[in-house]
């Protein structure tokens, strides 16, 4: 592994990363303010480290000026940002060349299509930052693909997000932990049980608000309070129950329904204009859940 990939794992070994969100208008409007004051409640509030432009930040969709003001309000906070590249039609070695000029810690490579492993090779010999592979519920990666991926030199970890994939689950975190790489979860809907299967740190898009409610299961798991863990655990399942259930694209708006009630962000950038449709009598359930 190299070296910039080894210090990165070891850095985030234990960290919640919060999975942002991109405050935004109706009509994608972003203001660069209001992501400051964002990212900064969720940093005070206990995320120790910050994953923007990823899946729950829509990076795909936003232009270059945009996405590089995101990273410079992220990396003036001083904890490790990780930027997401890829998913969308720009190119992600481009992006992660501009995440390492602005001083990002790493990046998260959206999966692909194509060549996942020609794709990382590709975003690792433009930027040399230390990548985190994702294995994501809407492209699951092949297990012998993800082996190849975690034998890369420069992946320092990877993610898995499948949602409702057990077994997958399981497998990623056995295989990573096995190639000496960061077991990260991103599994809301599996958090607990993520945490018992092996992952050593959290990357997540509940903690895109209600930061304290992730936070709780982590510091229980670590104390090795069963009691603790079993409560925190279930308080974040009803969350997370109300959050990220179908459409699974609406979590983004939820989330941000969320980050409004708390006062995180003013109700005028509480949207998510990428994702689907939700109706309007949905938001008091999901904000009842945070409770």
């Amino acid at each position: 592994m190299d070296v910039a990939a080894r210090n990165l794992r070891d850095r985030l070994r234990g960290a919640l990363i919060a999975a942002a969100a991109t405050p935004m208008t109706a009509s994608g409007e972003v203001d660069l303010d209001v992501v400051s004051r964002y990212l900064a409640g969720l940093v005070a509030d206990g995320v120790t480290g910050l994953a923007v432009l990823a899946h729950t930040g829509r990076g795909p969709y936003l232009a270059p000026d945009v996405r590089a003001g995101v990273i410079e309000r992220a990396v003036a906070l001083g904890v490790p940002v990780l930027v997401g590249v890829g998913g969308g039609p720009s190119d992600p070695a481009e992006q992660a060349s501009v995440a390492a000029e602005l001083g990002a810690g790493g990046v998260l490579v959206f999966p692909s299509d194509g060549d996942r492993v020609a794709l990382h090779e590709e975003v690792w010999r433009a930027a040399r930052l230390p990548m985190i592979a994702f294995d994501l519920y809407t492209r699951p990666c092949p297990a012998g693909t993800l082996g190849e991926l975690l034998r890369h030199p420069g992946v320092a970890g990877l993610k898995t997000a499948l949602l409702s994939d057990a077994m997958g689950c399981q497998r990623a975190i056995a295989l990573t932990r096995e190639a000496g790489r960061l077991a990260i979860t991103g599994e809301d809907r599996m958090f607990g049980p993520s945490l018992l299967w092996g992952a050593e740190a959290a990357l997540v898009g509940i903690a895109a608000a209600s930061v304290g409610v992730t936070a709780a299961v982590l510091e229980a798991f670590g104390g090795k309070d069963l009691g603790a863990f079993v409560a925190a655990s279930g308080r974040l399942d009803r969350l997370a129950q109300a959050t990220f259930t179908e459409p699974m694209e609406g979590y983004v708006q939820r989330m941000l329904w969320l980050a409004a009630a708390e006062g995180r962000v003013p109700e005028s950038h509480a949207y998510d204009p990428y994702g689907p449709p939700l109706p309007e009598e949905e938001r008091a359930g999901v904000i009842a859940s945070s409770r």
